[in-house]
């Protein structure tokens, strides 16, 4: 294996695969996680927008307006920002729930194609999670993280996880940052002309990230596989 890289909280997952954390461990690290964005996700009504834009569509000027929108409703230091790149022409929004509603209801005027509120509880990798970071940094110092075997990279700026304390800074740093899966993708299949790429297996339910990869790189995306848990544990039970 060359490479791996998780989305969001899947981070936890490929570090495990790579040795660098032990199952037990990054287990307890992503009950802290979960448990403190649930907290702060509780004290402001936020969400996150799924978009797909047209070329012209410019994802910051949308959001600098959503937030003078929200500060026009007497919201004081309101949030909307891109939370996610996925592929060329997508994006999650995240921030105030006014503002996703603004985004919603003004799509055509940014070059929105489709908007979709994703079922989640809170804006998730912007800095309404900030009171999530303390506690997983606390759990993070007191957990033994190893140089990984393999090259895993980070979803922060798309690169290389280089030692120990590089991974425990950004895991902390992943939760009010952007996830750049995009990014990610690019850098995990450079590689130079006619040189042919490995195979990818997605591990887990859904198949979200293939359908990613495709729209980034056709050719990587040929050689991809999916791989379900489950379906190897029902077979094992019959």
């Amino acid at each position: 294996c060359v490479a791996a890289a998780g989305y969001s909280v899947g981070e936890f997952a490929a570090l495990v695969f790579a040795g660098a954390l032990s199952f037990a461990e990054a287990l307890y690290a992503v009950k802290v996680r979960a448990e403190a964005m649930q907290k702060a996700s509780e004290a402001v009504p936020s969400g996150m927008l799924s978009v797909i834009g047209r070329r012209e569509a410019n994802y910051k000027f949308a959001c600098l307006e959503a937030r003078k929108h929200c500060e026009s409703l007497g919201i004081e230091n309101p949030v909307c920002e891109i939370s996610n790149y996925l592929f060329p022409d997508s994006r999650v929004i995240a921030g105030h729930l006014q503002a996703l509603k603004f985004l919603q209801e003004n799509a055509r005027k940014y070059y929105f194609t489709r908007t979709k509120m994703l079922p989640v509880s809170g804006a998730f990798h912007t800095r309404l999670m900030e009171p999530a970071v303390e506690p997983l940094a606390e759990v993070l110092k007191s957990i033994e993280i190893q140089k990984p075997l393999l090259c895993v990279y980070s979803n922060v700026d798309g690169k290389k996880y280089m030692h120990s304390k590089h991974i425990q800074k950004l895991l902390v740093k992943q939760v009010v940052s952007p996830v750049r899966w995009e990014q990610t993708m690019h850098s995990v299949y450079e590689r130079k002309q006619g040189t042919e790429f490995p195979y990818t297996y997605e591990v887990g339910p859904g198949k979200q990230l293939g359908a990613v990869l495709k729209k980034c790189n056709l050719k990587a995306w040929k050689q991809y596989n999916h791989v379900d848990a489950l379906e190897d544990e029902e077979e094992a039970a019959e």
